[in-house]
């Protein structure tokens, strides 16, 4: 299990994304893009809400290619 360090720069910048509801494209290891506001984040997941489509996704940080904001 990861340990959750609120002193590490990507998760300082994922919470100022929750923080100011910062939309963001987030790139997948399967070739999928998802884009919406980050809802939360723990040491292992990230909770990704697209309005579009009200949907709430679960993301496993090892999924993850990159996260980047999007005006």
């Amino acid at each position: 299990m990861s340990i959750f360090d609120p002193g590490l720069p990507s998760v300082r910048q994922i919470q100022s994304f929750i923080k100011i509801k910062q939309k963001v494209e987030i790139s997948l290891i399967n070739n999928i893009t998802l884009t919406g506001t980050i809802l939360w984040q723990d040491p292992n997941c990230l909770c990704l809400f697209n309005e579009e489509e009200d949907i709430k996704t679960i993301v496993w940080f090892q999924a993850i290619i990159y996260l980047k904001p999007i005006s």
